[in-house]
């Protein structure tokens, strides 16, 4: 069984009273309250003189409780399981009748005010049930609408409907109010309004649920009964009762019983305080001889304050049928024992009986007024077709019945004695002043004392901190010239063991790197005598060639033989020229390393020294010192000349898996400055690294063609939409996807993320797959892959807030179409510093397109722009965060929704 939960704003069972279709008007007039009042006995016409109320007969005038019934439909349920049986009720609207079957031959006649079908509009029901009440209390009088039936027959459908989905649905408090607001003068009259439940014995107040024992309180002399602790909130249009009705339904407690999946386990009451100002009409004073005088009494102000109560009691069920247990099975015990009392002090009235126990249940204490009382009081009980439910339908019949021989005295609530309130009020404003007065010269004299201590009381710490600070002046000068000496000792032993350290390191380090320098120069020696070798033996084979071709001795089998040692040869000439070359390269970079191996151990640390070397074969750009940039500088114009460009590319198409390697790093280290892109892509270094990263599944050649692609695509613009024109988005999307090591998935987010900078990329880049790419990459997991999927983001963000401020984009976010905003709002506080730095920089640029910020309120981005507005490390994006936030009205919104103090 579902234990007891808080509905959602929905109104269960609605699709079981929804009318297809209207009733016509003719019907609506004949069948009302309205057109019986006026003709019934007892009963005030709405629109009467204020003269009139004024009562002649001060006692008030009978007016008996008003009764219809309403009929719902089967519903899905009923439908199977009754298929074979007809309805146990039979309606006669015409006649005001109901017939209620025993059997197929017998059955008993119910007469009530109004009957009303299950094809009953909702306004229908509002005119015929509610509207005479609603005119009561718009004349002065107490005005009571309730709904009594079983589970599931359609209480709260008839009473709080909100019908925000379809205006024809909606119930009586929202038609009432209706009413009320285009009768009034919303400057001379107002309007309150408190919205309460009854749940086990205890009054909770629905629009303040922490006020959940509100006491019922009587009026000893008047009898009136109030409830002064629950919340009252003024009402000035349709649409904030409408959002206090919603607020309501959504703390009335609700469950699921068999009877229906979401019953109300509390009786609602809806409180309207109507106040409302009139002038009594002027009254010519006759004279002595009974002639009219020209004396004329002067009219006098009233306030008529009357108060309209709507009651959705909870349904009456029973157990076995609804099969309620454990806390449920308590609260029905205690729905039925309130109903079960309203019920006894029904029957005390209607059979006029000298005790009324009302007192027997705070539900009878709260509708005191509304039965027996001075209130008009419509009642509008429910019934279900379905013969399973006959007994609980007959119960419902005879308590409908039994209300309808309950009469009240209706009474209009008046005040004009505003004389005699103008005296008590001057009396109590000459109190106030006079005590004011003795206050105020109280407080004087207190703030005189009080001032006259601080300054004793300031002169004496003052007096004290000072000889304190004086005391710790000196003590810090004692610790300071102390902890000086001490740093002094230490840096002289410190200096003089790096020394040591240093120069026994640097010396080794140094003798090292020369000697591999060395052997390199032999190398490349030993190899040019090899060339110049190969070289003068070519020559010698093509002078003895021609000798044998003219004297034509050896045949053609020698001239073959010769042709395929010529072949050979030039094989190797190649092969000796792709050595010489990479073997050039290779001694320059050494050269180059060797000299930062120098500076660093000059600098007095080798620690530096191994941080240079890294730095160099990384093929991300890193920043340089100034001397040692042009240094490198050098070094490369040195490489140009000597084994050119043209050259080391014809590398990258090398049979040889090892030179090709060593080609592309030799690339990727010269994209790394900014000179030599132009000439790398003028010279078709671009489209070489391209076919590298689609032809080659070496991940280390695919590793560093990505860094190199990544270097190209830093900053120039050009070589971005050169890489967008030659399919380089597609494959390094593919390469994502495929590739495994984290450092080729780092060299390739880092591309990826370059290309993000550029506006003209946007929506090419989200058709080939890069943002996904950039989110499939994750998966490695490891800080500095995650550290270029972030940048990527925050660059793409950026680009979408720059294109939305300039107006070109005014759609949602490609990256929140794309399913980001999930991983964004996960990261946005990770430990990993890069990481949270650029993802926060992208949910601030996110926010500042109004179109995204639903989704990323219901994805939880709102709370992490609040915590990077408040903690962000870095100014200029807490600043961002602010302003975001500040200029958002969906933001700000849901910030005073949440009660966010911002």
């Amino acid at each position: 069984m579902a234990s007891t939960a808080y509905r959602n704003g929905t109104h269960r069972g609605s699709s079981s009273l929804k009318v297809d279709r209207p009733l016509p008007a003719a019907n609506l007039k004949s069948s009302s309250f309205k057109s019986r009042l006026a003709h019934s006995p007892g009963s005030v016409l709405r629109r009467s003189s204020p003269a009139s109320f004024a009562s002649k007969d001060s006692d008030g005038v009978p007016g008996r409780v008003r009764v219809a019934v309403r009929l719902r439909p089967r519903n899905a349920e009923e439908l199977a399981a009754d298929a074979d049986f007809a309805d146990c009720v039979e309606l006669q609207p015409e006649l005001k009748r109901l017939k209620l079957r025993k059997n197929n031959w017998d059955s008993d006649t119910y007469e009530f005010d109004e009957v009303l079908t299950e094809c009953a509009s909702q306004k229908r029901v509002y005119e015929v049930v509610a509207k005479p009440v609603v005119e009561s209390v718009l004349d002065g009088y107490n005005g009571t609408v309730m709904a009594y039936g079983q589970t599931g027959t359609g209480k709260t459908f008839t009473l709080g409907r909100l019908g925000e989905e379809d205006t024809s649905d909606r119930g009586i408090m929202v038609r009432s109010m209706e009413d009320i607001l285009a009768d009034i003068s919303l400057e001379a009259d107002s309007i309150s309004v408190s919205y309460l439940q009854l749940y086990m014995e205890t009054l909770q107040d629905l629009l303040h649920p922490a006020n959940d024992n509100i006491p019922i309180v009587e009026d000893p002399k008047t009898g009136d009964v109030s409830v002064p602790g629950a919340t009252v909130v003024e009402i000035r249009d349709q649409q904030s009762f409408v959002e206090l009705l919603r607020i309501g339904e959504t703390h009335r407690i609700a469950a699921n019983t068999k009877l229906n999946t979401e019953s109300s386990r509390s009786h609602a009451i809806l409180m309207v305080h109507v106040k409302r100002s009139v002038t009594e009409g002027d009254d010519i004073i006759p004279s002595e001889n009974g002639d009219h005088s020209h004396l004329v009494k002067p009219s006098k102000p009233l306030v008529r304050k009357s108060k309209l109560v709507v009651v959705d009691l909870a349904g009456s069920e029973r157990i076995l049928k609804s099969g309620s247990e454990g806390h449920m099975l308590e609260e029905a015990k205690s729905i039925n024992l309130s109903l079960s009392a309203l019920g006894k002090c029904i029957n005390a009235l209607a059979e006029n009986c000298a005790h009324v126990p009302v007192r027997d249940s705070k539900l009878t204490r709260l509708l005191r007024d509304s039965f027996g009382g001075t209130a008009r009081t419509s009642l509008i009980v429910t019934i279900g077709p379905s013969p399973r439910h006959r007994g609980e339908t007959a119960s419902t019949i005879l308590f409908g019945q039994r209300a309808m021989k309950v009469e009240n005295m209706l009474k209009i609530k008046e005040e004009f004695d505003y004389k005699s309130l103008s005296r008590k009020l001057e009396v109590q404003l000459d109190k106030l002043i006079a005590e004011n007065e003795r206050q105020r010269k109280a407080f004087e004299d207190e703030v005189e004392r009080l001032n006259v201590e601080a300054q004793n009381r300031i002169s004496e710490v003052e007096r004290s901190f000072a000889d304190a600070l004086e005391n710790e002046r000196r003590k810090c000068q004692m610790d300071y010239m102390e902890s000086v000496k001490q740093l002094e000792e230490k840096l002289v032993l410190n200096q003089q063991k790096h020394d040591r350290d240093g120069k026994s390191t640097g010396q080794e380090n140094g003798l090292s790197v020369s000697e591999e320098v060395l052997e390199m120069k032999k190398l490349l020696e030993k190899e040019i005598k090899l060339r110049k070798a190969a070289e003068e033996e070519v020559k010698t084979l093509k002078s003895q060639q021609g000798q044998h071709m003219q004297s034509e001795v050896g045949g053609d089998a020698e001239v073959l033989k010769l042709g395929k040692t010529l072949e050979d040869e030039a094989h190797e000439k190649k092969k000796l020229e792709e050595e010489i070359i990479i073997l050039r390269s290779q001694l320059l970079q050494l050269t180059f390393e060797a000299d930062q191996m120098k500076r660093c151990l000059d600098r007095g640390g080798s620690r530096n020294a191994f941080t240079g070397l890294d730095s160099s074969i990384s093929p991300f750009r890193h920043p340089q010192p100034k001397d040692s940039g042009n240094e490198q500088k050098a070094s490369i114009a040195t490489l140009f000349e000597q084994v050119g460009l043209q050259k080391i590319l014809a590398l990258l198409e090398s049979e040889d898996a090892n030179v090709r390697i060593h080609a592309v790093k030799v690339v990727a280290n010269l994209a790394a400055e900014d000179a030599n892109q132009k000439k790398i892509v003028d010279a078709g270094g671009l489209s070489s690294l391209l076919m590298l990263l689609r032809s080659f599944e070496d991940e280390t050649v695919r590793r560093v063609a990505a860094g190199a692609i990544a270097n190209l695509a830093m900053n120039v613009e050009a070589n971005q939409e050169l890489i967008m024109a030659q399919g380089g988005i597609s494959l390094l999307s593919m390469t994502a996807a495929d590739a495994e090591d984290p450092q080729t998935l780092r060299m390739v987010a880092g591309a990826i993320a370059n290309l993000c900078g550029n506006d003209k990329l946007r929506s090419k880049l989200r058709s080939e797959g890069s943002i996904k790419a950039l989110l499939g990459i994750v998966r490695c997991g490891h800080p500095d892959v995650l550290s270029q999927v972030a940048r990527g983001i925050a660059n793409f963000a950026k680009c979408e807030s720059r294109a939305t401020t300039q107006g070109i984009n005014s759609g949602r976010s490609l990256l929140i179409e794309e399913g980001a905003l999930p991983w964004i709002v996960q990261n946005a506080n990770s430990e990993a510093a890069p990481i949270r730095r650029h993802v926060e920089l992208a949910l601030c640029h996110l926010a500042q397109h109004e179109v995204n910020a639903k989704d990323m309120i219901s994805g939880g981005a709102l709370w992490e722009l609040v915590r990077i507005s408040r903690d962000c490390s870095r100014e200029d994006i807490r600043s961002l965060a602010r302003r975001t936030l500040n200029s958002s009205p969906t933001f700000r919104s849901e910030m005073r929704r949440l009660r966010i103090d911002y």
